[in-house]
C-alpha cells in the first residue's frame, strides 16, 4: 500500500494579511485609547489566524481502504476512475463542467486537482472534486490500495 497524506496549508500571503486585519483592529480603536487598542490589535489577528488556520488546516488522506477527504470517508470500493486535472481543467471542473451534486473540496490557492468518479449505485453523488498539490501522487495511492481491504464506513455526501 502506498501511503498517502496531504494538508492544503494557506499560503504565506494569507497570514500577512491575518496580521494586516489585527493592525486594522488596532488602528479602528486606537481613539479608544492605548489598552482598546491593543485588544483590537490582538483580537483581530487572533480571529483572522483563526480564520485562515481553520481554512487551511483541511488533510487528504488514503488510509485503511478510504479516501478522507475534510469531513468525508468515502470507501475505495465505491470509486471508479480517478482524472488528472491540470490547471485549466481545474478552473473549468470548478466553474461551468461542475455537477451540484458532486463533493468538492476545493482550494484556490492550490491550482491542480483529482477528479474521482463515484460508483456506488445507493450514493447520488457523481465524482469527488478533490484540490491538490500533487494529483498524479493521490491518484497512485488509490490506484495502489488493493479494492479487498474492507468495507469502510461513510459516503462522500458526509
Amino acid at each position: 500500500m502506498q501511503p498517502y497524506e496531504e494538508r492544503l496549508t494557506a499560503p504565506r500571503s494569507w497570514w500577512l494579511i491575518a496580521l494586516l486585519v489585527g493592525i486594522a483592529g488596532g488602528l479602528i480603536t486606537l481613539p479608544l485609547g492605548t489598552l482598546p487598542m491593543l485588544g483590537g490589535l490582538v483580537g483581530g489577528a487572533a480571529v483572522a489566524g483563526v480564520i485562515v488556520s481553520s481554512y487551511g488546516s483541511v488533510r487528504i488522506r488514503v488510509v485503511a481502504g478510504s479516501l478522507v477527504a475534510g469531513d468525508a470517508k468515502i470507501p475505495l470500493t465505491a470509486l471508479g476512475e480517478a482524472t488528472v486535472l491540470d490547471a485549466e481543467e481545474t478552473i473549468a471542473w470548478r466553474s461551468y463542467k461542475a455537477d451540484p451534486r458532486a463533493f468538492m473540496l476545493m482550494r484556490s490557492y492550490v491550482r491542480t486537482a483529482l477528479r474521482v468518479k463515484i460508483t456506488d449505485p445507493a450514493d447520488p453523488t457523481p465524482y469527488a472534486y478533490l484540490s491538490t498539490r500533487d494529483p498524479e501522487a493521490l491518484k497512485a495511492a488509490l490506484t495502489a490500495v488493493p479494492a479487498a481491504q474492507g468495507p469502510a464506513a461513510g459516503t462522500a455526501g458526509a
